[in-house]
């Protein structure tokens, strides 16, 4: 058999699992099932092969590569980075994997498309599907995993096919998100599959379908795939020519008008964990039906209540009660609460929606506690003209030489050893050393100890905003 190539997507804003899910820390780094959903998704890709495609924004290569290091030996993967400048859509991001793949493998290569934020609970029942795409997709088909429903699901596409069956079969018809009675019409006749957005084809196959039905799309990706620059790995594209591609997906722009769709059934316990429902449904709960994660259990008490979720992750463990209530999720994050009904959750969407729009955009952004290639920086408290921060820096990392416009910093070391730049001058600093930058003086922190480093950061000035930094020198080569 031809190598099947692993494609996982990995963009998106997850805005139904706000507020943890957020634009710079998206869904695929939800912890699910004791892991990230994105860990998952390459151990799952391990099980096929040995190397994967990875597509995902260029602000997220770091907090994926940390994963991938982090997978344990029998799990490694080679991966092969394309990093988006902004996200488009699913069409062109599959056409520059198509271009990738037959670049290094060839036409026959299988491309197995997962997404990176999808949780599937049988792996041997996921193999064992894969190995029947991949014979279909060599065959010639454009294959598509259907997930037989188990509920009249308004939130999911379906695939129409000529009869229920274990068997792959041709598809017959794409059907858009439907209202809940037709829900409940497509759940009865029972040759109606959730359109899982997994797909296996040969990267030549694909390439021949792009070509006849989505040529506006298959033609900038090569404009794109042209000026690309490559390095260890690591492809990045040219902004510009990237946003000028169609902005589609892959369904619209090839699969609704191919007509050789096959559809591979999925029974290997799938769900693409879209709402806060979904996540509590594959959390560990009690005989009442109430789960809790990131709060220990001696932290939560029910009273004549049932199948209640919380999630926390507020940084502070706080005592949570609940009193007569049912079927409702919490999620207690340092900047936001939601406490929503369960069997609404997909209504969150409305909420980020509305604040986007709000002078609390920032709540859309970014999480409390951020993510950067030396480590994280967790904002504390704001208040007009101040700003405190917790920073913490990974062994043998630094941050860029930098100075700010608006603003003067004062740090305060709580733990490990630093080396601390503040113009020209360099200080080896330890706990309880303390630094004033003044605003518009460069510097630099550098971890230079054998544990993480930590300090308090106290920001003083008129504006205080993340983009109020001006990098002269970065290792890891930011703008």
């Amino acid at each position: 058999m031809p190598k099947v190539i692993p494609i996982i997507l990995s963009g998106g804003a997850g805005t139904r699992l706000w507020p943890v899910s957020r634009r710079q820390f998206p869904k695929p780094f939800l912890e699910v099932a004791g892991k990230p959903l994105l860990r998952h998704a390459l151990e799952r890709a391990a099980l096929i092969s040995d190397a994967a495609v990875v597509v995902t924004n260029q602000a997220h290569y770091f907090l994926t590569e940390g994963l991938r290091a982090n997978m344990p030996a029998p799990a490694a993967l080679d991966l092969s980075y394309m990093l988006e400048p902004e996200g488009r859509n699913t069409a062109p991001a599959i056409a520059l994997a198509t271009r990738h793949i037959q670049a290094a493998h060839g036409d026959d290569a299988v491309c197995l498309v997962l997404a990176a934020d999808h949780l599937i609970s049988d792996d041997a029942a996921f193999q064992k599907a894969v190995e029947l795409a991949s014979q279909q997709a060599s065959a010639g088909h454009l294959v598509v995993f259907g997930v037989r429903p188990t509920a009249p699901e308004t939130g999911y596409g379906y695939l129409e096919v000529a009869a229920a069956s274990d068997a792959p079969q041709a598809v017959q018809s794409f059907v858009e998100k439907p209202d809940r009675r037709r829900a409940e019409q497509y759940l009865a006749a029972g040759r109606y599959y959730w359109n899982s957005g997994m797909f296996c084809f040969s990267a030549g196959g694909m390439a021949e379908a792009m070509a006849r039905h989505a040529p506006d799309v298959w033609d900038s990706a090569q404009h794109v795939f042209a000026r690309r620059t490559c390095d260890q790995g690591v492809t990045r594209f040219e902004a510009a020519s990237f946003m000028a591609q169609p902005d589609i997906s892959i369904d619209y722009a090839v699969m609704e008008k191919a007509e050789n769709v096959a559809m591979v059934p999925a029974s290997f316990g799938w769900s693409d964990v879209g709402s806060w429902d979904a996540v509590a449904s594959a959390r560990d709960h009690d005989q009442a039906g109430n789960s809790a994660t990131g709060i220990s259990d001696d932290k939560v008490m029910h009273v004549n209540s049932q199948n209640m979720h919380i999630e926390s992750q507020a940084g502070n463990e706080k005592f949570i009660a609940t009193i007569g209530l049912d079927n409702l999720v919490i999620v207690d994050t340092p900047d936001a609460l939601l406490i929503a009904a369960r069997d609404q959750s997909q209504q969150v969407k409305q909420v980020v929606e509305a604040l986007k729009s709000s002078p609390d955009k920032a709540l859309t952004e970014l999480p409390m506690t951020v993510h950067r290639p030396w480590g994280t920086f967790t904002t504390l408290k704001t208040n007009p003209g101040y700003q405190v921060k917790r920073i913490a820096v990974g062994v043998g990392h630094k941050l860029s030489l930098q100075y700010h416009h608006h603003r003067a910093e004062h740090w305060v070391v709580t733990r490990g050893k630093a080396l601390v730049q503040i113009g020209d001058a360099e200080y080896e600093s330890e706990a309880g050393a303390y630094h004033h930058i003044p605003q518009g003086e460069k510097h630099r922190l550098s971890n230079i100890g054998d544990d993480t480093l930590e300090l308090i950061e106290v920001q003083c000035g008129d504006y205080l905003g993340e983009d109020d930094i001006v990098r002269l020198a970065d290792v890891y080569n930011r703008d």
